[in-house]
């Protein structure tokens, strides 16, 4: 029960994360399309207004970053300690897979951490956009290789396939950080570094489902009894066939999760655009173009 909250919370996290990433992108293409370029953070309240109660809230999505990474690390030790009680006993195996989670996670905390004291102080740390997304990059790719790590030694099918997919999602989020460190203007690349995050999201929530709910997990398959927290391996499936099937069933259902993402980028995109479409028109409403071509016609005639 615990690690579906864990895995309920992280997507929630990943989800808010990577739908504000999309909207406050959007919306700075459409604003100033010329002057556009990639951000590893937005201040908090996307308004460019200047009170001192917006300017304590500026850093907000960098300190619940910070607050969600200190969260997973604690988690993530914690279950190296714990037993694995598939085995009867801790085990390397089990031990080593949760220390590289927690590692991978508290490089991205030190990351942050950078980012937060660059931005506060940046005459003590300054750091280039480029470098961070590239740092960002290299840290996606080491999640990658963790989770595909991960993945090759599990006990269990469905846990490895979950596994497999969501450090292709992570390699997916390493291409398109290493884009924008070279192209920062490019805004396919930043809207879908933000969808990658909502769908790793969604991944996470869908692995919890899929391992530890009864009414999610695929026929032929089941939580073993004599497990009473849900950990790695504890969900098999007895046959061959019954294996293959859930497998198939994960790939399609992630294929749900991919069009769901397409479907909120688009979304996004439309109620952005409309927003700032629609303050656009009421900054220009107080100069009608009528009057003024009146008043060039009679300029016009009176010269005649």
């Amino acid at each position: 029960m615990a690690t579906l909250v864990y895995q309920m919370m992280s997507s929630t996290a990943l989800v808010s994360l990577g739908l504000y990433h999309m909207i406050a992108t959007t919306r700075n293409h459409l604003r100033f399309p010329q002057s556009y370029f990639a951000r590893p953070y937005h201040p908090f309240p996307l308004s460019t207004s200047s009170s001192s109660h917006n300017h304590r809230l500026k850093f907000l999505q960098l300190y619940l970053v910070i607050a969600f990474l200190a969260v997973a690390i604690v988690h993530q030790t914690v279950a190296s300690l714990d037993a694995d009680p598939l085995l009867k006993g801790r085990t390397p195996v089990h031990y080593f897979t949760s220390l590289q989670s927690a590692a991978s996670l508290f490089l991205f905390l030190l990351l942050t951490l950078a980012l937060l004291l660059s931005e506060w102080i940046p005459s003590l740390l300054p750091l280039p956009t480029d470098l961070i997304f590239g740092l960002a990059a290299a840290l996606f790719y080491l999640q990658s290789f963790v989770s595909s790590g991960a993945a090759a030694v599990q006990t269990s099918d469905l846990q490895a396939k979950c596994d497999s997919i969501s450090g292709r999602i992570s390699a997916q989020a390493s291409i398109l950080c290493l884009v924008l460190a070279c192209q920062p203007r490019l805004f396919v690349a930043d809207v879908g570094l933000g969808a990658s995050m909502s769908l790793q999201g969604l991944w996470v929530l869908q692995t919890g489902l899929s391992l530890y709910v009864d009414a999610f997990i695929p026929d032929g398959c089941h939580k073993l009894l004599d497990v009473v927290n849900g950990v790695e391996g504890s969900t098999k499936c007895d046959l061959d066939e019954s294996k293959f099937r859930a497998v198939a069933i994960l790939d399609l259902v992630f294929l749900v999760h991919v069009m769901f993402v397409l479907l909120i980028v688009m979304v996004t995109y439309a109620m952005t655009a409309k927003t700032v479409g629609i303050r656009r028109m009421g900054s220009y409403e107080a100069l009608p173009n009528d009057n003024s071509h009146i008043q060039m016609k009679s300029l016009s005639g009176t010269q005649a």
